[in-house]
């Protein structure tokens, strides 16, 4: 196992993959810097304290309630009720999308809402992990995998140790803790058409009923990945239920106001001194066109726009600022519509 990299100063959660940065996460609520008092007067230090806490402020992504977000959060605690008494074949939720959709926003979202709220239910629980947060390497082997659970729970690993050993200590430990929900990122790394793909799934299914608890999972358009074929795919498409992600369309007007709802939300949360409200609303199309609908890609766009506005001495986001910052590849592509059915209406999901 390689050793974990150092958190960055000043940021305890730099990585979720960690009991410690997790906890972090879900403790954490960012109030944003108060705004300046009319007639207001500052030194050169306090401008420059002000200035550096609302450039910090804005480097941190404005988490809005989004169509996926509630989708998950609703159904992923339906199904830790559904699984309270199950002893196996306990059900979960795969949340696939292109990348830039807000899938590890979602689950993260979701492990933080079911930890806070099981911390107000029973507060004397300060003993217990309810929920834990791991990744799937590239290539993951079984043992690869049962690592990052004990990487995340910080258990001592030897290099002797083995896969067997390694298992055993994650499940009895998280027993214990009485973990209820596990979240797994990046599940498109299993592929099922190579070996270590294929035992890395039938361990990840091991797990799934070794811990009593219930498991989401999130990657890169799973439906069209391998982890659905042959028999370990059927397997796992029998337990588990896909929550599209997909990026936001101006196809219709209900697709328009969700757009405009999400545009205002993030421009609501601006601190800028000189910045007209509904500027960015008025600029919908054009921020459509230049993200694909990303919210990854958006929330970018906007909230670099809002470190220069401050950096420079603007305080505002203009349309020509916008058009100087450069965005991810994938915003820069066309992105597929969501297919319709025969009446034009888009399909469930599975």
């Amino acid at each position: 196992m390689t050793e974990e990299p150092l958190a960055e100063v000043g940021n305890p959660y730099s990585t979720l993959t960690t009991k410690e940065g997790w906890q972090a996460f879900v403790a954490e609520h960012a109030e944003p810097p108060p705004p300046l008092a009319p007639g207001t007067v500052l030194d050169a230090d306090e401008l420059e304290s002000y200035k550096e806490a609302r450039i910090d402020y804005h480097t941190r992504s404005v988490i809005v309630a989004t169509p996926t977000i509630r989708k998950v959060v609703t159904s992923g605690r339906k199904r830790i009720l559904l699984n309270r008494h199950q002893v196996s074949a306990r059900r979960g939720l795969i949340v696939s999308g292109s990348s830039g959709t807000g899938k590890t926003t979602a689950i993260t979202q979701l492990g933080k809402n079911v930890e806070q709220l099981i911390r107000r239910r029973t507060p004397g629980a300060a003993a217990q992990l309810p929920v834990i947060f791991v990744t799937v390497p590239p290539a993951a082997t079984p043992k690869m995998l049962a690592g990052e659970f004990a990487r995340f729970l910080a258990i001592p690993l030897h290099h002797r140790m083995s896969q067997i050993q390694i298992t055993n200590a994650v499940c009895d430990l998280l027993g214990r803790l009485g973990t209820t929900l596990v979240l797994v990122d990046e599940i498109h790394n299993l592929d099922l058409s190579t070996r270590n793909g294929a035992e890395a799934s039938d361990q990840l299914k091991y797990l799934s009923e070794r811990i009593a608890a219930t498991f989401v999972l999130a990657g890169l358009n799973v439906e069209t990945s391998t982890l659905f074929q042959g028999t370990r795919g059927q397997q796992i498409a029998g337990r588990y239920t896909v929550v599209p992600a997909r990026p936001f369309s101006r196809r219709n007007r209900a697709d328009r106001e969700q757009w405009q709802a999400l545009i205002a939300t993030l421009e609501d949360s601006l601190r800028l001194d000189r910045h007209r409200p509904g500027t960015l609303l008025g600029l919908d199309a054009y921020l459509h066109e230049r993200t694909g609908g990303l919210i990854g890609s958006l929330s970018q766009l906007i909230r670099e726009a809002a470190v220069d506005a401050i950096d420079t001495g603007t305080e505002k986001i203009t349309k020509r600022m916008l058009d100087a910052i450069e965005l991810d590849h994938a915003a820069q592509q066309p992105q597929p519509e969501p297919p319709r059915t025969k009446r034009g209406r888009q399909p469930r999901a599975a």
